[in-house]
Order: C-alpha cells, then structure tokens, then sequence
C-alpha cells in the first residue's frame, strides 16, 4: 500500500486512542512504523507535535486521513468569508496565517502592522474548512537557530 506524505491530516476514524475529528500529524517513515502524532501545545499559533505517536497497525487507516493544508502564512487570492453567517471578510491580497485547533479546525488570523513591525495575534477566526480553496501558501524562511530540535521534519 501506498502511504501518504507526512504532513497534517484530520482523522475520520478513530485510530488507536486517537478519536475521529481529531489533527493529527501523520509520519510515514517512522520507528517502528508509520504512525500519527497528537498535537501536546501551540505556539506561534502552530501545533507542537508530541513525539509519541500512534503506530498504524493496519496501513489501510492511512487512507482514512483527511489531508489539510499546512500551518503558516497565505495570500487571499480569492474574497471569501469564513462561514455562511458572513462573520469575517477576508479580502483579495490580504495575507492570515493559517492555523488548527485540536478538532482540525482552521483558524485564521491576522496579521497587523505596527510600531515594531508585522504583528500576528494570539486570538483567530474558526473558518470552515470548505472555504480555504481561494488561498495560496507564501513561503518563509525558517531560523535554525529558532528551529524545534524535535519537530519530525
């Protein structure tokens, strides 16, 4: 069977302990086996994996795995709202960060300028997940001093 590349996915069906509707961080090349990572914290508004996994011991689950877009930083190319109550705008060119709570809702923030720069808040907007289509992923460089030692890539 053909495993999926690491990266995050929402379960659809429990996996292990791991109850459906849950983010998870799937790796496929690991120690024993591949395997999916429970999200233990936040920070920056990007989950931390814990290094405890859950080893699939039927790689058929593997396809149960909804994939979703990676945390970080994106350009709306498209107007859209976040939900059909039309709570929050987000206009063409605007740039969110992307981030998930523990159930793998997408959460978007947004960034503001101020004195001391680009300043990205603590406290986002749940968007379903329907409506990210329209956003186009900015790459950012990454410090490696700032780097996570433990991060599974």
């Amino acid at each position: 069977m053909r495993l999926p590349a690491c990266g995050l996915y929402r379960t659809s069906v429990s996996i292990g302990s791991i109850p459906p509707e849950r983010l998870v961080f799937f790796h496929n090349h690991g120690n024993p086996g591949p395997g999916v990572y429970l999200p233990e914290s936040w920070s920056q508004n990007r989950a931390v994996f814990s290094e405890r996994g859950v080893t699939l011991d039927d790689e058929t689950l593997a396809a149960t795995l909804e994939p979703l877009l990676d945390e970080g930083l994106y350009v709306v190319e498209e107007t859209f709202t976040c939900c059909d109550e039309r709570c929050v705008t987000y206009e063409k060119d605007q740039l969110v960060q992307l981030g998930y709570d523990q159930k793998a809702q997408p959460i978007l923030f947004r960034p503001t300028w101020t004195r001391r720069g680009l300043s990205i808040p603590e406290i986002g907007q749940p968007t379903e997940l329907g409506r990210l289509d329209g956003l186009r992923a900015v790459f950012v460089d990454e410090a490696e001093d700032d780097a996570d030692p433990e991060l599974l890539h």
